[in-house]
Formats: structure tokens, C-alpha cells, sequence
């Protein structure tokens, strides 16, 4: 969900709040002609197959143009939705991100009058600002704990750890206890994506600070928390503790560091197949892009503010030695703000089976790839949706979901 500056879309929030399409993908500077992915991965290191992969039970081959594509509206009526996810514990409940500060529950097709958590009076929303993210710890079914991500009444990124109550359906408002705060010097680029990877550490998506171009450099800069995914141990420590193999834990970057060179991480996620982590950033001018990788390799660089995409940033040459360049992505002649999206995995579907199914929030459309490229790929086309795609998500049974910022709405992907 990003943007530089001053090419902006207002998107209703709350009571008519603006929310600017530099959340998504805009330029302040004139694009030059959008560049041709390349057909095979460029240098840096290609993703390995996973040890399930290694041991020959591959996961099924996604064949994106035999796949019929349909939207099912589950609920509606949410204010500026950023996120669907489910708690894991076994309630089927879906919880539903509002920009606003509230987050709902969905419980078999019905919103829940009450909100499971409201934090409306501690941010500022608006713009790409507000409560950005949403993270149940594995254990809630027996701790109750959750993590949420969102922009300060001054504009700056909390990471916050919360409760639940006596009641499953009310968390515990009084037990919000910040545990990673970051400065952040423009309104834009927040990233806000959480999520607990299958080593059991929480990862943080971060962008790069603002405004256009990265004029702090933050995205190549290991000691700063800003254009980052950052990972953390949060049964450890106080607030937290650093795991002992992050790329930076001894030194030479900032210790929660594990990956950089991101511009604006709009979602990332990770198959639960094969533990592959994939992460969509939204670019400046030319290329919106899907990085892959697996979770056992920290230290990776995705290249912004050097490359955009799969070119040097503003043109001519430069160093991609240690860049790790898309595994799919699009020019901004098919859209301008990427969202993330997951590798299909459940059970209704068997035609979405190992497809990396993403989308733009601009234009609407959903793409696939197979999720066992290995190389880059070109993204098929699924369906233009109409939709104003803000985020992808699952509930217990793997099923895949998204949100319509603009219409207030939970949709259902389905395959016909």
C-alpha cells in the first residue's frame, strides 16, 4: 500500500478521511517508458526448493489459464477494510483490519456487533496511515496474545502486543503494550504487514520512510528499521528478543533487520506448503513486484533504492551483484500498487492448488503464477474484479479471501 508524494487518490475513510493512492503505487517525477522483465532471474541467489520440495513431493503444477476466476461477497459495510485473517483456534471466526483502528469479527457470514479491538482514539488514519496490521501468535488458542501494527497519533510506526479478555470476542483494550516503535519522517510508505513465519518469530513489513525516491536511503541502510522485513522473538526477551540467526545479530546492521532494500512491502506471506515467503512491493514509476524466497535465508536484498523491479533505478547502470531480483511483477501500463497476495493451498479449489494468487489495488486485477517458478515469471491474468484490492487473506481451512477498500467488503476467491 504505497506511494511518494504528490499524485494522489482520495479514498473514502471514517467520516471522509483522505486516503491517498501514494498508499499504493503513484510517482511525483514523470515515469520514463516502462522496461521488459527479463525472461529468465538475473543475478543473486535463486530460491532453493524446500526440504519437502528436495525430498520429491512437489507441490501440484498450477496451471493459471485453466483457472475460472469468481468473487463472493461473505460481508460488507467495513470502513476503509485492510485485512482479513483468522486466529488459528479452531472458532472458524474471521477478523477483519479497519483503517480506523477497529477490528471485526466476521463469524459465519455475520459481523459481530461489538469490535474485537478498537485502538480508533490512539492513531491517525488517513492517507497510508492507521491501523495497517493484524498477527495472532501460534499459541492464541492458549494465550490469547495478538500483535497489531499502526501509525501514532505523531504519525510514527507502533508495534504493539494485545490480550484477549474473559470474552473470545473482546480483546482487552487496556492491555495494548508497545514493544517496537519507529520514527517514521513522511506520511507515506508504513508498510504494516505482520505475520509469525513457520520458525515461530514474528516478521514485520516495513517501507522506506516516504515521500519519493528514498531520499534517506533508507531501503540499502541495514542499520535503519525503515525499508525492511524485520524479525523478532517475541516469547523471548523484553519486549522482545533478537533470534540468534538474524543476518545482523552480531553486528554490521540493526539486529531485527532481515531483509532490506524494500520500498513499500505491501503483504507478504508464506506458503504453508513449502514455507516459501513471498513478499510484493509496491514500486515507484515503472514496476509493481513479487519477491520469493525462503524463510532460512536473512540478509537478502531486494534492491530499492538501486533497482526498481528488475532495472536500475532512474536508468543507466548499477551494481545487481547482490540484488535479488523479482520473481514476477508488472509494469504500470497493468496497474500501479501491488497487493500481495498467497499461495493457494486449501481444499475447495483444486484448480487454484500451488498458485501464487496477487493482485493491484489501481486496476483490479488478480494475477497467478506458479508458486514452484524458480525463475521469472510473467503473471497470468485471472480477472479484472472492479475492485479496490487493499489486501489477501485466509481463514482456518486455507480458503483465500480479500478486501474492497472502497466498497467496504470481504470477498471470497473462488474457482469455478
Amino acid at each position: 500500500m504505497a506511494v511518494n508524494g504528490s499524485h494522489c487518490r482520495l479514498v473514502r475513510v471514517a467520516v471522509v478521511l483522505a486516503l491517498a493512492l501514494a498508499l499504493f503505487g503513484c510517482s511525483d517525477e514523470e515515469s520514463p517508458a516502462p522496461n521488459t522483465a527479463p525472461e529468465t532471474q538475473p543475478e543473486g541467489p535463486d530460491p532453493e526448493p524446500t526440504e519437502r520440495e528436495s525430498e520429491g513431493s512437489r507441490p501440484q503444477s498450477f496451471e493459471p489459464r485453466n483457472v475460472n476466476l469468481d468473487l463472493e461477497t461473505v460481508a460488507e459495510g467495513f470502513d476503509a477494510p485492510l485485512g482479513v485473517t483468522h486466529a488459528d483456534d479452531g472458532s472458524g471466526r474471521l477478523f477483519v483490519v479497519e483503517q480506523t483502528g477497529a477490528i471485526r469479527i466476521l463469524d459465519d457470514g455475520r459481523v459481530l456487533d461489538e469490535p474485537f479491538l478498537d485502538v480508533g482514539e490512539s492513531i491517525v488514519a488517513g492517507g497510508e496511515q492507521g491501523l495497517l496490521g493484524l498477527a495472532f501468535h501460534p499459541g492464541f488458542r492458549r494465550n490469547g496474545r495478538f500483535f497489531i501494527n499502526f501509525t501514532d497519533v505523531n504519525g510514527n510506526t507502533v508495534v504493539a502486543e494485545v490480550q484477549t479478555s474473559n470474552d473470545p470476542d473482546v480483546a482487552d483494550a487496556g492491555s495494548v503494550t508497545p514493544l517496537l516503535q519507529i520514527d517514521q519522517p513522511f506520511a507515506n510508505h508504513n508498510g504494516g504487514q505482520l505475520a509469525f513465519g513457520p520458525d515461530g518469530y514474528l516478521y514485520i513489513a516495513t517501507g522506506d520512510g516516504g515521500s519519493g525516491g528514498d531520499p534517506q536511503g533508507n531501503g540499502q541502510n541495514t542499520e535503519a528499521l525503515l525499508g525492511k522485513l524485520l524479525r523478532l522473538d517475541v516469547d523471548s526477551g523484553d519486549p522482545y528478543a533478537i533470534p540468534g540467526d538474524n543476518p545482523f545479530a552480531g553486528g554490521g546492521g540493526a539486529p531485527e533487520v532481515w531483509a532490506y532494500g524494500l520500498r513499500n512491502p505491501w503483504r507478504f506471506s508464506f506458503d504453508s506448503e513449502t514455507n516459501g515467503l513471498w513478499i510484493a512491493d509496491v514500486g515507484q514509476g515503472d514496476f509493481e513486484e513479487i519477491n520469493k524466497s525462503r524463510p532460512d535465508r536473512g540478509g537478502l536484498n531486494y534492491g530499492w533504492n538501486v533497482m526498481e523491479g528488475t532495472d536500475c533505478f532512474g536508468g543507466g547502470d548499477c551494481d545487481r551483484s547482490d540484488t535479488v531480483l523479482p520473481i514476477s511483477g508488472y509494469t504500470h501500463d497493468a496497474g500501479c500498487s501491488v497487493t500481495g497476495g498467497y499461495v493457494y493451498r486449501g481444499s475447495e479449489f483444486p484448480a487454484l492448488s500451488g498458485g501464487y494468487v496477487f493482485g493491484d489495488y489501481c486496476s483490479g486485477t488478480i494475477w497467478g503464477i506458479d508458486a514452484r517458478a524458480g525463475s521469472f515469471t510473467e503473471p497470468v491474468e485471472l480477472m479484472q474484479s472492479g475492485l479496490s484490492i487493499s489486501s489477501f487473506g485466509l481463514d482456518e481451512g486455507g480458503e483465500l479471501y480479500l478486501t474492497d477498500l472502497d466498497g467496504g467488503r470481504v470477498l471470497q476467491v473462488v474457482a469455478r
